[in-house]
């Protein structure tokens, strides 16, 4: 138990220098946004100083990050492997910050669908980047390219399909708690029929 309670103090004290570094932040420049002697910041940083309450929660306000965030332990299952769904060319991931969330590689060959009939609309958030080629966003009415390293973010309440443009192209897509399940009640996540044969959540 000591042991597991060294090692979230020096956990902590890393967090700190690493968040203060990353804001580009000198010793004095954090130690004057949090009220706190530079001093006894270098102090806490390096092991010196015994960690106080009070001063972690200035410290994690002043790096824009809370108290939880600061003092949270490594989570032992660091590597996750996708789900496969060859049927629709798919691997999905499920994101650990909340369990609702999944991240899904997708490798789409044809365009969207010409009959707005095709088109989904249910509650949730939608976020895509495009990894290789060129998807074509279908929003109601309106058609978006979104090219190799560009991103897009819809609420899928708008009815929206997604297609390819000159050839397949590969995208990164992420899905909200709702909007997993809007996806997945009766369709492939591409809007596809779903495989009869593919039953998981």
């Amino acid at each position: 138990m000591e042991q597991e309670s060294g090692d979230l103090d020096s956990l902590v004290r890393k967090r700190i220098r690493a968040l203060r570094v990353a804001q580009g932040w000198s010793l004095e420049e954090l130690a004057s946004r949090a009220n706190i002697s530079q001093s006894s910041l270098s102090r806490i940083e390096n092991g010196r100083r015994r960690l106080a309450l009070d001063q972690l929660v200035t410290l994690a306000r002043s790096l824009d990050t809370t108290l939880d965030q600061l003092v949270e332990t490594a989570a032992d299952d660091v590597v996750s492997s996708p789900m496969i769904d060859s049927a629709h060319g798919m691997m999905r991931w499920s994101v650990k910050g909340d369990p609702g969330v999944s991240v899904v590689r997708q490798r789409i060959t044809g365009p969207p669908p010409a009959n707005p009939a095709r088109m989904r609309a249910h509650p949730g958030r939608e976020w895509l980047v495009v990894l290789s080629g060129t998807a074509v966003l279908m929003l109601g009415h309106r058609r978006f390219r979104v090219e190799t390293n560009q991103a897009a973010e819809f609420p899928t309440m708008m009815p929206h399909a997604l297609g390819a443009e000159g050839g397949p192209c590969e995208i990164l897509g992420m899905f909200d708690r709702d909007a997993r399940r809007g996806h997945q009640r009766d369709t492939g996540i591409d809007g596809r029929d779903r495989d009869p044969q593919d039953t998981r959540d």
